[in-house]
């Protein structure tokens, strides 16, 4: 069985609902990225949502942006991430799914990239500028590989475009918070738990909600409805303050954990 249907299918037996830190990949290097997926593992995070550094993203606030242009800068490919991953296969058991620009996966070359992708270990993929239209092909190449195309749900998607979308994704589905760019929120919408509760009606499919959580009341707000929570502007905003202030990589891997130690604390009433 894939591992994000693996991972789903352990949190709901164990009555339990999942974390998945957002990282970018090559922030500040690779071999920093695969120690935070190892450390990230070691402490309980549910899954990996890594991020392919990209020129111009389209819903990326300025901390990931800012991160995917320092990575980029060093010279971060796809062609590198994928050669890390192989690397580290043996060590991660982690679920992963690359969030990539469809201009990456074009470029590379659909079926090239998701070979890629599997020989590399990863278990999904989330294109977010993929057009509906073209989801149902790529989603039936990536099933050939044993991976999953995970979609994004918006809070303005009407219900027939919400019933499209969930037809068209394998794996889970992303429900975003909030229409706009990531980055992190003080508050979260108020419908956000009827809005959530409502698409696992309408799917039959794990949603997970990503968008503006940073803290563990909000992960613990999110996963009263939904079956995880995603966060990663908050991960790489501490990843760049490490960064600048110098730290160590062992010393940026340790800080980094311990914020994922606290964000963890807002699934504890799950896992009672």
């Amino acid at each position: 069985m894939n591992r994000i249907d693996e991972t789903f299918a352990s949190l709901a037996q164990n009555g339990r609902k999942g974390l998945f830190p957002f990282l970018v990949a090559g922030q500040p290097d690779l071999e920093t990225t695969i120690k935070l997926i190892l450390r990230f593992q070691e402490l309980g995070a549910s899954g990996i949502e890594l991020g392919f550094p990209f020129s111009d993203p389209v819903a990326d606030g300025p901390v990931i942006t800012g991160a995917f242009d320092a990575a980029l800068a060093k010279g971060c490919t796809a062609q590198k991430i994928f050669q890390s991953l192989r690397e580290a296969k043996n060590r991660i058991t982690l679920p992963l799914i690359a969030m990539v620009s469809v201009s990456i996966v074009y470029r590379f070359g659909i079926d090239r990239f998701m070979d890629y992708a599997r020989d590399a270990g990863m278990a999904g993929l989330i294109i977010p500028d993929l057009s509906l239209e073209e989801a149902q092909a790529v989603a039936d190449k990536a099933a050939v590989r044993d991976l999953r195309l995970v979609m994004l749900v918006a809070p303005t998607s009407s219900h027939a475009r919400q019933e499209q979308i969930a037809r068209a994704a394998t794996g889970f589905l992303y429900y975003m918070s909030v229409a706009g760019i990531t980055g992190e929120r003080d508050t979260l919408p108020a419908d956000l738990v009827g809005n959530v509760r409502q698409l696992k009606d309408l799917s039959g499919k794990p949603v997970v909600v990503g968008f503006g959580i940073k803290s563990p009341s909000q992960v613990r707000l999110v996963c009263s409805a939904a079956d995880g929570a995603i966060v990663g502007s908050a991960f790489v905003r501490r990843i760049s303050q490490a960064v600048e202030a110098g730290l160590s990589q062992d010393d940026l891997v340790d800080q980094v954990g311990n914020s994922l130690r606290e964000l963890l604390s807002g699934l504890e009433p799950a896992h009672r």
